[in-house]
Formats: structure tokens, C-alpha cells, sequence
């Protein structure tokens, strides 16, 4: 026996060296992720299409005979009074505003502890308290109160997943064809908002409980699997990481047709050395030394680096708009028109379609341009004639409402999907990190909480102004929208004089003076 565990053991170690074993841990990656991720949406998704059953339009429904002069008899208590877009809009602030909370502290956490155990608590723990809003319609909970502390808990542990899922991928797979793998990759979003529009829908009409502990189910047991099998970094088995640079030597007659130059240690640096310094001079970012190649770096220092500022306050406003559409799209379907709480889930099912495919899209021209921001402001911008269209055609047709809200799906998350995903695993990796491989889990963290900020913001100011009108909540998100692309205006102004002006131009992080970071262009 002694023997034989020793021969298994060597055998272990050849095939963990294999570059075809490489691969096939590079795919389960992308699949276990995948998964898990999809599940997290998945599980918090079921909020948005119960609205329509915990507050129904009674007129239609008959009611039993000791019933008299109560339109609201067959809602469910608390939500039955006529301030309940209000206490739908506290719900979904204070589950958002735990999960940005959260988020700061995930990435933190993540850092410092194995990720494995870390995303298995995360989504053990997040399947519970996703069963437990279900749990106020099997013990018959009326309390409001109630409905919030499971909110605000489970914001909390959804806060483990991305910085979690975003640095395996950013261990695995290097900058090479990133925005294409990654916009591929980052379908797992829509996906889960699909599913989790789909399978409570089966229930929201007769037994919403479920539509709650289902999705609790299938998170708490992938999180099982995610205890069992993944392997967060390559070297725990053996294999060589990635190229994180994507480095390419071209001849002095030679560049890159848009080249990538906007977080690149040469473009973003002070001096020679190629890295970004803390606020003192001559202190760098990180030591060179291998012994702190891999130590954590501190929130200031992740803030500090080129790049992660813009596109934070960037995804603050883009992820606003993409949340109220996660958020409260069946409930605007099922007011105006005269959709059922299911088929108004399963139409905006075609949101979160649009989504998968404008990702991809934003993914294909990032990697063939090298210029995230200025996909990330083109989308934005074409997105807010979009939302127009949406809100003043979306319900004459059947067909046109389809047709727009793909649109909008597309336009809507491909900056939101390309910024979560490329952006912040190319920030997180950039050469001015000196191979930091502990930096990725808090830029993620810091750029995903400051989205999730917003996010928190959009559905509460959605409960607030729906009353007033449908219009006045596309007003809203039609002017985020722009706010989220003229925050842009910096990096797409060095994008494109690194297109057009190579030699001319480099953009100095000018973190000596920490109140002029990132303010000035030094010629060459």
C-alpha cells in the first residue's frame, strides 16, 4: 500500500507537468466558474419576479366570500399597502448596499485566504439565506423587518463570488485573446439571470416560496463541488501561470494597430523603473524583490493604480442601470402590459440575451483594438437612444418590445460585462505590479464595489420615482448612462493618441503629488 500511494503520487506529479494537462485544468476552470457564477445570479434573481406576486392586481382575481371592499386581499403582507414600491425599493437597497460592503471586504479577504474555503462559504452560505426569504411563505412571516436582515446577510456572502471567480480566471488564462475569452466567459451572468428569471417564474404564481429555495439549493450544492474540485491557481498543481503581459517584440517599423498602451508600465509609469510609485517619491508601488512579489497590497495602493479610478466610477453608473433593468424589468413589464408575473420573467429573459451577445461583441473589438474605454463609451453612448426607443415603443408590439430589449440587453451589459471582466483582470495584472499575483482579488473588488454602489442606488431610486411615471426612471438611467461615459473621456482621449500619436504622447501617473494623479502628458 505504502508503495503503491507513492507510485500514484509520481504519477500525480507527470500529469500535473503535462501542457495537455494544463489545458484540461484550464477548461474545467472556465466550466466550475462558469457555474458557480451563474448560480450566484441566479440566486439572487428570484426577488425581481416575486414582486409581481407579493403585490398582485386583486381586481382580477376572485375573492372568497368573507372578502369585501380589499383590492389588495391576495397580496402578501407587508406588501400589500399602496406604499409597497417603496418597501420593495429598501429591499433591494439593503441587499445591494450589503453586497458593495461586502465586496470591499471580500477582496480583502480573498487575498489573504485560501480560495477555495473562501467560495465555499461564500455560496454555502448564500444558498441558505436565499431559502430563508422563501422560508416567510412556508412559516407564513409577515414581518418586514425580517424580510431585511435576510437581505442584508445574504448581500454579504453574494459578495464572495466575483472576486473569487475573477482571480481563477485571471491565475489561468493570461492577457492573450482575455476580452474574448473573457466576454465569452462573463455570458455566465446572463445566463444566471435567465435561469433565475425562468425557474421561479414556475412558481411565483401559486407557491413563490420556492421560487426562493430552489435557486438556494443549486448554489449551497455547487458550492460543494467548488469544495471538492477547484484548484484557484495553477502552481497548487504544478503548472506554469500564464502570461499575464502579453508581451510581442515588433521592428521600429512595426506597432500594434491599436496598441494596448493605456495600463502598460510604459505608458502609466514615473521615470524608468515601470512602476507606479504610492505618494512619496521614489517609493515604489512594490518591491522588485521576490519575497514581496506576493504580499498583498492595501486598498489605497489598488486605487492608486492606473486605470482602476475611471473605471470604477465608469461601472458605478453602468452597473446603476444594469441592476434596475435585474431588479424591477418584470415588474415594469407587468405594468404595462397585462402580462402575469410569469410571462412578464420569461420576456425579460431576452434583456439578459442581449447581454450574453453584446459581451462577446464588446469582448471581440477590445481584444482586436486593445481600447477598452472607447468600446465601453461607444456602447454607452448608442445605448441611450436605446432606452428611449424602449420606454416610448417597447409595448406597441410584441415583436418591437423583443427587438429593443435585446438591444438594449447588448448595449447595456457589453460595457458593464467588458469592465468586470478584461478590464479589471488587466488591472489587475498590469506590469506595474511587478508580477503581483495577490493584486487581482482586490482591484476586482474595489472596481466590482464601487459598480455595486450603484447598482444599490438604481433600484432605490427606481421605487422612489416610479410612482411619478415609467419615463421619469428611463430619464434616470438614460442620464447614468452618460455620466458613466464621460468618466471615460481620460482613457479614450490616451487610447486614441496612443493610435494616433505613438511617439508623441505618454500618459504619467503622477502619484508624487497625489492630488494630480493621472493629470499630464509628458512629449518623449
Amino acid at each position: 500500500m505504502p508503495a503503491c500511494r507513492v507510485v500514484c503520487r509520481e504519477l500525480r506529479k507527470t500529469l500535473r507537468l503535462n501542457s495537455y494537462s494544463r489545458s484540461r485544468y484550464r477548461v474545467f476552470i472556465l466550466i466550475l466558474t462558469f457555474l458557480c457564477y451563474a448560480s450566484y445570479h441566479l440566486s439572487r434573481k428570484p426577488i425581481s419576479v416575486v414582486k409581481n406576486s407579493l403585490h398582485k392586481n386583486c381586481s382580477n382575481v376572485l375573492p372568497p366570500p368573507e372578502v369585501t371592499n380589499d383590492s389588495s386581499w391576495c397580496s402578501w403582507a407587508p406588501f400589500d399597502k399602496s406604499n409597497y414600491e417603496e418597501l420593495f425599493g429598501v429591499l433591494d437597497v439593503a441587499y445591494l448596499s450589503a453586497y458593495a460592503v461586502g465586496m470591499f471586504c471580500s477582496g480583502y479577504i480573498a487575498e489573504r485566504m485560501n480560495l477555495r474555503y473562501f467560495m465555499t462559504i461564500g455560496m454555502l452560505a448564500s444558498g441558505f439565506f436565499t431559502a430563508a426569504f422563501g422560508f416567510g411563505y412556508f412559516f407564513n412571516i409577515h414581518s418586514f423587518v425580517y424580510y431585511v436582515i435576510v437581505q442584508v446577510i445574504g448581500g454579504l456572502f453574494q459578495s464572495t463570488g466575483w472576486p473569487s471567480v475573477v482571480t481563477c480566471m485571471g491565475n489561468w488564462y493570461g492577457k492573450g485573446k482575455r476580452g474574448l475569452i473573457m466576454g465569452i466567459w462573463n455570458s455566465h451572468t446572463s445566463v444566471g439571470n435567465i435561469l433565475g428569471a425562468i425557474i421561479p417564474g414556475f412558481f411565483a404564481e401559486h407557491e413563490w416560496g420556492w421560487s426562493f429555495v430552489v435557486p438556494g439549493i443549486i448554489i449551497a450544492v455547487l458550492g460543494l463541488i467548488v469544495f471538492m474540485f477547484l484548484v484557484p491557481n495553477p502552481k497548487d498543481v504544478g503548472c506554469e501561470p500564464p502570461d499575464q503581459h502579453g508581451k510581442k517584440t515588433f521592428t521600429s517599423s512595426e506597432r500594434q494597430p491599436f496598441e494596448d498602451n493605456t495600463y502598460s508600465s510604459d505608458s502609466l509609469s514615473n521615470g524608468e523603473s515601470g512602476i507606479a510609485s504610492t505618494g512619496e517619491e521614489g517609493t515604489p508601488l512594490l518591491s522588485s524583490s521576490g519575497e514581496e512579489q506576493d504580499k498583498p497590497i492595501s486598498v489605497f495602493q489598488a486605487i492608486m493604480l492606473p486605470g482602476v479610478l475611471e473605471f470604477s466610477l465608469c461601472l458605478f453608473f453602468a452597473k446603476l442601470v444594469s441592476y434596475t433593468f435585474l431588479f424591477w424589468l418584470p415588474k415594469y413589464i407587468g405594468s404595462t402590459t397585462n402580462f402575469d408575473a410569469e410571462k412578464s420573467a420569461d420576456l425579460s429573459t431576452l434583456f439578459d440575451v442581449g447581454g450574453i451577445l453584446g459581451g462577446i461583441v464588446a469582448g471581440i473589438i477590445s481584444d482586436l483594438t486593445g481600447a477598452h474605454g472607447c468600446v465601453c463609451v461607444a456602447m454607452l453612448l448608442a445605448g441611450t437612444p436605446a432606452l428611449f426607443l424602449y420606454d416610448h415603443l417597447g409595448n406597441r408590439s410584441f415583436g418591437l418590445s423583443i427587438g429593443l430589449l435585446m438591444i438594449c440587453g447588448a448595449l447595456v451589459n457589453g460595457p458593464y460585462a467588458l469592465i468586470t471582466t478584461a478590464v479589471s483582470a488587466d488591472l489587475g495584472t498590469q506590469e506595474a505590479l511587478r508580477g503581483n499575483a495577490k493584486a487581482l482579488a482586490t482591484v476586482t473588488a474595489i472596481i466590482d464595489g464601487t459598480g455595486s454602489i450603484g447598482a444599490a442606488l438604481g433600484p432605490l431610486l427606481t421605487g422612489l420615482i416610479s410612482p411619478t411615471g415609467w419615463s421619469n426612471v428611463f430619464y434616470m438611467l438614460i442620464a447614468a448612462d452618460i455620466a458613466a461615459a464621460i468618466l471615460l473621456t481620460r482613457v479614450v482621449i490616451v487610447e486614441l493618441r496612443n493610435r494616433f500619436c505613438p511617439r508623441t504622447y505618454e500618459l504619467v501617473l503622477s502619484t508624487q503629488v497625489p492630488s494630480e494623479r493621472g493629470a499630464a502628458y509628458h512629449d518623449k
